[in-house]
């Protein structure tokens, strides 16, 4: 009975797969170590605990993977794709802001009155008051160094100092003060050279450069002051700027050394020292007048003109100022620039503190006085 049992138990499915099933896992037991000690004999025990960790993740993957296969695979791409753009964008947002930052503040700054713009970015994080001390402590120390600082261009009416401004465009005061008293000589009135020959007034102003230019601005200007003023130079700014070849700072010249109007004159020397000095950030000639001109009273404007042109034509010059022979040193932001060596410094100086004649052929007396040598005439020496 009992192998009756057994053969009845063993045509039945059930109980034959049972064993058959039991043997399967050892098979499968028998086979993985099987292929672990193929791989490597020396670390048994820690390569049957990798694989069943292995056989996991391949079994929890294999779902994952056939599950959602394309969720998986589209935030990859996706996440891949935003750190490859989100790479450049960090990089390159840097690069740009620093460029683009400066040109917004520019033009920011263009849209505000100069003086507004002086307040809001002092130099040297000086307050408002330090930079209007400072300004004007300099203008005093240059007002004792320059007493007789004056116009160095020769002139003895309106009609000739508009003239001759217009002239030193491009070229030193010296040339125009050498070239001036023959074109004076042969045309002492707005209606005499208003009516001359261009051909003969760009022979006279050929040393000057820029002759052909030059000669139809006087021409013009001159016709415009016989015309619509009478043969009389106008003493107000809107007027004068309507002149052919007349812009600010000419008119400013004349306004305050022809009329006693006081204006500052924002040539190349003024606009050098004024950045240099840190009284100001801007470029543009009209800024930099309001900029300056709100740091000082109206009165001074035309004295405090001479002290710094002269100051940058004699000591503070573009390409080697005379550091070490600067009587404003202690004040200057940009002291060593030039050279410090007060020996070496003492040879950069130019016309009377260098011991060289002026640019005037008649200059003042108070510069003479003071021990300044006038200009030699044209093709003296």
């Amino acid at each position: 009975m009992p192998a009756d049992d057994t053969r009845a138990s063993g045509r039945r499915a059930t109980p034959t797969k049972t064993p058959t099933a039991a043997k399967t896992p050892t098979a499968a037991r028998k086979a993985t170590p099987a292929k672990k000690t193929a791989t490597g004999k020396t670390a048994g025990t820690a390569k049957e605990t990798a694989p069943a960790k292995k056989t996991a993740p391949a079994k929890k993957a294999a779902p994952a993977q056939k599950a959602a296969p394309a969720q998986t695979a589209t935030p990859a791409k996706k996440a891949a794709a935003p750190k490859k753009k989100a790479a450049p964008v960090k990089r390159q947002a840097p690069a740009k802001k620093p460029a683009v930052a400066p040109k917004k503040a520019t033009a920011a700054v263009k849209g505000v009155a100069p003086a507004k713009t002086v307040a809001a970015k002092p130099p040297r994080a000086e307050s408002r008051t330090a930079l209007v001390r400072r300004a004007r402590r300099i203008d005093r120390e240059l007002a004792e160094v320059y007493p007789y600082a004056h116009p160095e261009l020769d002139f003895e009416n309106p009609f000739q100092l508009v003239v001759a401004t217009v002239l030193s465009a491009q070229t030193t005061d010296l040339r125009v003060n050498q070239t001036t008293p023959a074109l004076f000589a042969k045309y002492p009135t707005p209606e005499d050279l208003a009516a001359a020959d261009p051909e003969e007034v760009e022979e006279i102003l050929r040393p000057t450069g820029f002759f052909r230019a030059k000669t139809r601005s006087v021409i013009g200007l001159s016709k415009a002051l016989a015309e619509d003023f009478g043969g009389e130079v106008p003493g107000r700014l809107a007027d004068l700027v309507k002149l052919p070849g007349v812009g600010r700072k000419t008119a400013f010249v004349v306004l305050g050394n022809a009329f006693g109007r006081p204006g500052i004159t924002v040539d190349t020397h003024f606009q050098r020292l004024v950045r240099r000095w840190q009284w100001t950030d801007e470029t543009d000639p009209d800024k930099i007048e309001a900029a300056v001109g709100a740091l000082f009273p109206r009165s001074d404007w035309t004295d405090l003109s001479h002290h710094v042109i002269w100051h940058g034509r004699r000591i503070c010059h573009a390409r080697k100022p005379a550091c070490g022979a600067c009587p404003i040193a202690p004040l200057c932001p940009a002291y060593g620039e030039g050279e410090t060596d007060p020996e070496k410094a003492a040879k950069l100086l130019k016309y009377e503190k260098g011991g060289f004649p002026g640019q005037r052929l008649n200059p003042p007396q108070a510069y003479l006085d003071a021990g300044g040598t006038p200009a030699p005439p044209l093709g003296a020496g």
